[in-house]
């Protein structure tokens, strides 16, 4: 191109780089798609709670070595010290996420969800064995469920509910959903919905920690966990499926 057929600056319109809002949004809409959950793949309510809790093998990997540490604890309490043999227990609840982490990079899927249970199972195996209380096991739950529903609350009080974000970000929308006052009221309340499932487990499970109630915990987390987590999933899919505008195939 000659000098002459260069635009001129002035001619020249700058990218205005994206909001706040709108990185965020894209940076839980890709952790979405990730965990499976993607309208251009999933028709039906029932394929997309499978994929986001990972199917038979992600199911295996959420709930086996929990499982495994709560039966093992609880068969070998000890009457006197009411303590279980917390090697064995958590050697073996470790032990399981290593095979599914080891399995995952065999089949050249994606590790990232097994490496994250693998690292935390093993952080919290390690607290436990230096404290030498079975309940120091579920510390790090803890932590995770108040971060999670501190997010969607604040999310809903600073009225940028973190649903309509994601469901933003997936439906190819960005952030014009809030100009929509039906679309804003009910991913306000999806968003609390969330922040209600993250609080009760804490509300439930505290009591028994600071109780020492290994079995009745670990058991109240594994029930609190997918079994809560799939129709939360379910009724967030179909509220933002029937307020997605139809568009053209």
């Amino acid at each position: 191109m000659t000098e002459s057929a260069r635009p001129d600056d002035g001619d020249r319109v700058p990218l205005e780089p994206p909001s706040a809002a709108e990185s965020v949004s894209a940076a839980l809409g890709s952790a979405a798609r990730r965990a499976g959950l993607d309208p251009s793949k999933h028709s039906s309510t029932g394929a997309a709670v499978w994929a986001a809790m990972g199917g038979w093998r992600g199911i295996l990997e959420s709930v086996l070595p929990s499982l495994a540490f709560v039966v093992l604890f609880t068969v070998t309490i000890d009457p006197e010290t009411r303590q279980g043999n917390l090697p064995l227990s958590l050697g073996v609840s470790v032990g399981l996420a290593l095979v599914f982490t080891i399995a995952r990079l065999l089949a050249k899927s994606p590790p990232s969800a097994a490496i994250g249970g693998l690292v935390a199972t093993a952080a919290a195996a390690l607290l436990t064995l230096f404290t030498g209380r079975g309940q120091d096991n579920f510390v790090f739950g803890f932590f995770t469920n108040g971060a999670y529903g501190a997010a969607f609350l604040v999310s809903v009080l600073v009225s940028w509910p973190l649903i309509g974000l994601i469901a933003g970000y997936l439906l190819g929308e960005g952030t014009s959903w809030r100009a929509d006052k039906r679309r804003r009221r009910v991913y306000t309340w999806l968003s609390l919905g969330w922040a209600a499932l993250f609080f009760a487990r804490l509300v439930v499970q505290l009591p028994l920690y600071f109780a020492g109630d290994v079995t009745a915990l670990g058991t109240l987390k594994i029930i609190m966990g997918l079994p809560l987590f799939a129709p939360m999933v379910a009724v967030t899919w179909l509220a933002v499926r029937a307020l997605s505008p139809r568009r053209e195939s």
